[in-house]
């Protein structure tokens, strides 16, 4: 049985997402996703909620802006913003969760790496979107299982773009992907025809489309952060317009004066032939991976490498026995998070985007608690995840960390690094003792994380981060495995319940910033 609808570029794509949408939610598409396939994207969404309650707990910036911001626009027949009851207008739900979630950089990320369809484009992507799904189904009285099927193929269509279609290659910013994956799952949802879908596309596409210019710069403001929710927002917006019968651009991934036709000339067609699938375990969100704490995901790699050499040579953590670290790495990697203006952060922003400081603060955290340090590799993870206040300006000010950010170099480890990737992360370590002794991590490919990782006790590490983001994000004394308990049982959740899921009470850490 062919599991897979095809959409060939000589073809109306973004109507074949609208249809393909709406044939997903009601389920006239085979027999759906795998157990396999939502229990993993379950995970993701559980992950992504904590990191979104702890930002708002920490009174971070710009989810607490824009969740003052949602409740403004009280709406009895709306959505709820993480932490109340309160229902809102849709939108401004969608965009104060999604900023929340994205806030830490901590939740999922895909590739955009297909190799058995050739589609190896490896643009980036961020499991940021799924309130979207959370926002539609409250509004219509659906239920959780509706909800986590909704995420799925957000996921699915999201996932697929990203296959083909490499927005950094033209410093276009990834948020693109998910914000017509968005319209297109909230559309489906809400009762939307694939017409007024393709208007919604077509809309955001001709209206909306943001640069990486949000990323750029040597200390980064909340737009980086915030970029997924505010893009999302405009999807949304756009297919509510659409719903109201306002007719957007038609055909847009083969209009000529789009943004897609701009940066890749044709004669005519889209510049790309989509696959989604539909049923079975061949789902993008199968590919996509788990951030082991609080870091840039170009520097797993980086952190598997020095964990393993921890674990294998625990000399290494006494105080001035490392004397030079050598990091060499794959583009973008490289480009991203190895920019000289990095090398000295002043904001958590920045810090997070820094290859130098994340090593060397996760080193820091051996060296000061070596005494206790774990034999294991995963137990290594546990004990040295980067959290929020890893990212706090004491943390940023350091003496050691600052100390140990000055032995770092890091280097372009040429074409052989970046023929790797985006299969793996590919990522050596090399530290040097105060003998003049090396020793040398070898290529790390696939992380603790990683989708193709086979090696690490992945639900273990998962339920020390789980239970740290939980722990600042609930009350003191609150009970975090209920909360998880009721994420992970989603599917079971009846539509009154759903309307409830975010409405757990957060707790006010004041003092972060």
């Amino acid at each position: 049985m062919n599991n897979a609808v095809s959409l060939p570029r000589d073809t109306n794509q973004a109507l074949g997402i609208g249809q393909f949408a709406v044939d997903f939610v009601a389920g006239r598409l085979g027999d759906g996703p795998s157990a396999a396939v939502l229990a993993k994207t379950r995970l993701l969404h559980t992950d992504a909620v904590l990191c979104g309650a702890s930002a708002l707990a920490l009174r971070t910036n710009a989810p607490t802006i824009l969740r003052n911001e949602a409740l403004e626009y009280a709406d009895a027949n709306g959505a709820t913003p993480l932490g109340v009851a309160t229902r809102v207008k849709a939108e401004k739900a969608i965009v104060a969760n999604a900023s929340a979630m994205r806030e830490w950089d901590s939740n999922g990320t895909n590739f955009g790496y297909n190799p058995a369809l050739g589609h190896t484009a490896g643009e980036f992507g961020h499991n940021d979107f799924y309130s979207v799904a959370i926002a539609a189904c409250q509004q219509e009285n659906l239920d959780g299982a509706t909800a986590l099927k909704a995420m799925v193929l957000l996921d699915e269509i999201r996932g697929r773009l990203a296959e083909v279609f490499s927005l950094k290659s033209y410093r276009i910013d990834h948020v693109v992907h998910g914000a017509i994956a968005s319209a297109a799952t909230y559309g489906a949802l809400m009762g939307a025809n694939a017409e007024q879908i393709e208007s919604a596309i077509g809309m955001f596409v001709a209206h909306y489309i943001p640069w990486r210019a949000i990323r750029a710069g040597k200390q980064l403001s909340d737009s980086k952060g915030a970029s997924a929710a505010i893009s999302t927002e405009a999807a949304v917006l756009s297919m509510k317009r659409a719903l109201n019968g306002f007719i957007g651009p038609k055909d847009i991934f083969r209009n000529p004066e789009s943004m897609f036709r701009q940066f890749v000339k044709t004669a005519g067609d889209s510049p790309f032939d989509l696959v989604l699938n539909h049923s079975g375990d061949d789902f993008a969100v199968m590919g996509m991976h788990f951030k082991m704490g609080l870091y840039e995901h170009q520097s797993a790699g980086a952190l598997q490498g020095l964990i393993d050499l921890i674990a294998a040579n625990p000399g290494l953590t006494e105080p001035g026995q490392i004397t030079k670290i050598l990091i060499r790495a794959y583009e973008p990697a490289f480009g991203i998070i190895g920019d000289p203006a990095k090398r000295d952060p002043h904001t958590r922003q920045s810090a997070d985007h820094s290859m130098v400081y994340i090593v060397a603060t996760m080193l820091r955290k051996a060296i000061e608690g070596r005494a206790s340090l774990p034999k294991t590799t995963d137990g290594i993870w546990q004990s040295l995840m980067l959290s929020p206040y890893d990212y706090h300006l004491d943390a940023i000010n350091h003496p050691l960390t600052r100390q140990l950010m000055e032995t770092i170099s890091f280097e372009h480890g040429g074409p052989d690094y970046d023929a790797k990737y985006p299969d793996g992360i590919p990522t050596s370590v090399v530290i040097t003792n105060a003998a003049g002794q090396a020793v040398d991590s070898g290529v790390v490919m696939y992380p603790a994380g990683h989708a193709r990782n086979t090696t690490a006790d992945l639900n273990a590490i998962l339920k020390h981060k789980f239970a740290m983001l939980g722990a600042l994000a609930l009350p003191d004394g609150s009970d975090v495995l209920t909360l998880v308990n009721k994420l992970e049982s989603m599917e079971k959740l009846g539509a009154s319940d759903l309307r409830g899921i975010y409405a757990f009470e957060i707790a006010d850490r004041p003092g972060y910033e």
